[in-house]
């Protein structure tokens, strides 16, 4: 069985995976913003090539919209926010280029899940198919400018992500029993650091703390008095909501940050704290370039104690707190926690994650109280264990 599960290379994995997009290294922050505003992913390679010379095309990273919002946070550029996106996009990207990783076709399912494990979020796959002389000439005359191209040394690439590898042992999940129905507990998967914020905390001091949970692909709890989780700061819900959440990160606290992003758009009274907030520390600049669209104002004029989220909250059957839709017409999921308890088995938070599109989840008590995190690397560290041992048995 073991046999059978690691003699799939990523490029099984890589099946009907859509080429990426990507940005030139060379490309302007406000240019990497644009590309994706106009794009459904949410996030963009960055490449370092030219397409015109022999050499080869290298991706040295991946930006998201939650890049940009942290950069706008950054006490240098919140006064100006519009010389701010000038900035050259390898302002964005980390000093260490371990988070994407260049693989190709024939690596070993086995190789993939050890590159993850040391810390790798994407891994670069050629796709197959290659281009014809004049196939190639129409791509690069499609797609000359800084952003928009997927052709590179002649090729198209895909990401492959924790999410795919998860996705692809679930659907094996027979072979790994009785491992699927053991709960987290017991495998000593939860990690018990975690990022996490007060909810009457101001929302700024939060900014780190978002950009490491974008590294470590998790999420940035927000926390009661007493440790009772009431939401998150997810950096998939704050792209969601665009560049203009850094006026509201800068200005509001943690819990007011939460209404503002989970609130079927943002209230138009905490709106009017934004403004006001940002006209008395005189960030005129980031008042006039983060403008809130009135379409985008929630239909509820304001919020009252009792409307924002708490720790009694109730949730629904699938884990997660009750609240109105988010306003972005891109938001997939809103701003409400996923969670999950000690005694979850973890085909059932397997399940949880990839039906949310999350690669984690939190783990509470019934209190509400935060015991944890599990995370898809927490997983793929028991079933790459799993798969040696199942390995091991075999040869003997």
């Amino acid at each position: 069985m073991a046999a059978h599960l690691l003699a799939h290379e990523v490029a099984d994995l890589c099946l009907g995976k859509p080429p990426l997009r990507s940005l030139s290294v060379s490309a302007t922050i406000g240019e990497a913003l644009a590309s994706l505003k106009s794009c459904e992913e949410n996030c963009i390679s960055v490449w370092d090539c030219d397409h015109f010379k022999n050499v080869d095309c290298i991706c040295v990273g991946k930006i998201c919209m939650v890049d940009i919002i942290c950069f706008l946070c950054k006490k240098e550029n919140v006064n100006s926010p519009s010389l701010a996106l000038k900035s050259p996009v390898t302002a964005l990207l980390p000093q260490d280029s371990v988070l994407v990783r260049h693989v190709q076709p024939s690596t070993s399912l086995l190789e993939a899940i050890d590159l993850i494990l040391q810390g790798a979020q994407n891994l670069v796959v050629p796709i197959a198919t290659r281009f014809s002389g004049s196939s190639r000439r129409k791509l690069l005359q499609k797609s000359s400018s800084t952003r928009g191209c997927t052709l590179h040394n002649d090729r198209e690439f895909c990401w492959l992500t924790q999410e795919d590898v998860i996705r692809y042992f679930l659907s094996s999940i027979g072979l790994f029993s009785p491992l699927p129905t053991a709960s987290i507990d017991a495998l000593g998967i939860i990690s018990t650091e975690f990022l996490s914020i007060g909810y009457h905390s101001s929302a700024s001091l939060a900014t780190e703390a978002i950009s490491r949970s974008l590294v470590d692909q998790t999420s940035v709890a927000i926390v009661d008095e007493d440790g009772a989780l009431i939401g998150e700061i997810s950096p998939f819900t704050l792209a969601c909501c665009g560049e203009t959440v850094a006026a509201a990160i800068t200005t509001l606290t943690a819990g007011e940050l939460l209404a503002y992003i989970d609130c079927g758009g943002p209230p138009e009274d905490i709106v009017r704290v934004v403004k006001e907030r940002l006209k008395e520390r005189n960030l005129e600049g980031m008042l006039e370039e983060f403008e809130i669209d009135p379409s985008d104002i929630s239909s509820n004029s304001s919020l009252s104690d009792e409307e924002l989220p708490s720790p009694t909250s109730s949730r629904s059957s699938g884990g997660r707190y009750n609240k109105s839709s988010s306003y972005s017409a891109r938001m997939v999921r809103r701003a409400e926690a996923i969670v999950c308890y000690p005694g979850s088995s973890l085909v059932a938070v397997m399940v949880q994650a990839i039906a949310h599109r999350v690669n984690y989840v939190w783990v509470i008590e019934e209190d509400c109280s935060v015991v944890g995190i599990v995370t898809f690397a927490n997983m793929l560290e028991v079933f790459r264990d799993q798969l040696e041992s199942m390995m091991l048995g075999h040869f003997d």
